[in-house]
């Protein structure tokens, strides 16, 4: 049988006729099925609400459900992790913040994946981190608050969103900057660091400028300082950590989805043209512009080079401010 299939397939192959690849075959048919959208957080951050608002015009893009379903902890290695072994047929994939696909093999003695194993198909969404306390912190000014942090060194506790997340990078990083020692507490999350901060449980945190601008339009939080290059068109009376005297801070975060493991080429392409198509659409980018948003979009070796280089830059705060391992 396998001689007869042998010489059926050069006879075809001789008379110009070619058998399409299993994986050409199972693009084409791609998506016949729901599609699972992993989220690494907790419902209600910036990665979950990007990822809902891709998935609901992935689904009338692609003709099928999209799903997102949250699979939390460990700083987005649960979720990552599920989505590592899951079979590479484009159905099951990753929306994930920086952590889970950079650093988190400096910051957890024992993972079960390689973060430079997965497949990324593009980056959803780019935003910029501020620099924010409770209500009631005495500092009223970026200098201020390194000031302040000098003369209590151990006394002024920071919130993150989980060890190895850019909340708590960038909060190293400033660490090592100014010369201050701070009190990390990390949160499983977005939501809970921002209902502690805003109860004036924790006294600082740094932020993603979504997550963080209508706490400070409302009073709940201040914004003391934006870690970009240049003023925000939102924010204009805030200055930048640059202004405040720390030159060439910038951080941002960003969110992105990725695929197991060998998933075809033809299956990444395939969601990258769609869920590009979404993020340029005139629905997510309004979406986008209400939340503070940028739509980033790009194509997987795009991705993949960001992704490459986004390790190395926070591969080296880690390393720099010695950051323990867990």
């Amino acid at each position: 049988m396998r001689i007869i299939l042998a010489l059926i397939s050069a006879l075809l192959f001789a008379s110009g006729i070619l058998i399409p690849s299993a994986d050409a075959q199972s693009a084409a048919d791609f998506p016949n099925r729901p599609i699972r959208l992993i989220v690494c957080v907790p419902p209600g951050g910036g990665v979950d609400t990007v990822a809902r608002i891709v998935a609901e015009g992935l689904s009338r893009k692609l003709g099928q459900p999209v799903v997102v379903e949250n699979r939390a902890g460990a700083a987005g290695n649960i979720g990552a992790e599920y989505v590592f072994t899951s079979d590479p047929d484009g159905y099951t994939l990753l929306a994930a913040q920086p952590a889970p696909l950079t650093v988190n093999p400096l910051m957890y003695k024992n993972m079960n994946f390689d973060p430079k194993n997965f497949v990324p198909v593009t980056i959803m969404t780019s935003i910029a981190n501020v620099l924010m306390v409770r209500p009631d912190f005495p500092a009223k000014t970026a200098q201020e608050l390194i000031a302040y942090a000098k003369a209590n060194p151990g006394h002024v506790n920071y919130a993150s969103q989980g060890i190895g997340t850019t909340s708590h990078l960038t909060a190293a990083l400033f660490e090592t900057v100014t010369g201050t020692k701070l009190v990390h507490v990390p949160y499983k999350g977005t939501a809970p660091a921002l209902n502690d901060l805003i109860s004036s449980h924790v006294d600082m945190i740094f932020m993603e400028l979504a997550s963080a601008i209508k706490l400070h339009q409302a009073g709940r939080a201040r914004i003391l300082a934006v870690a970009t290059a240049k003023r925000v068109e939102t924010l204009p009376d805030i200055p930048t950590l640059d202004e405040a005297g720390l030159k060439g801070f910038e951080s941002g975060t960003w969110n992105a989805i990725a695929a197991p493991p060998k998933t075809p080429d033809a299956i990444v392409a395939k969601l990258n043209k769609a869920i590009n198509e979404v993020l340029a659409s005139p629905e997510a980018r309004d979406h986008f512009e209400k939340i503070n948003l940028r739509a980033a979009g790009r194509t997987p070796a795009e991705a993949k080079a960001f992704i490459t280089h986004e390790t190395e830059v926070w591969g080296g705060v880690v390393k720099a401010a010695g950051v323990p391992a867990n």
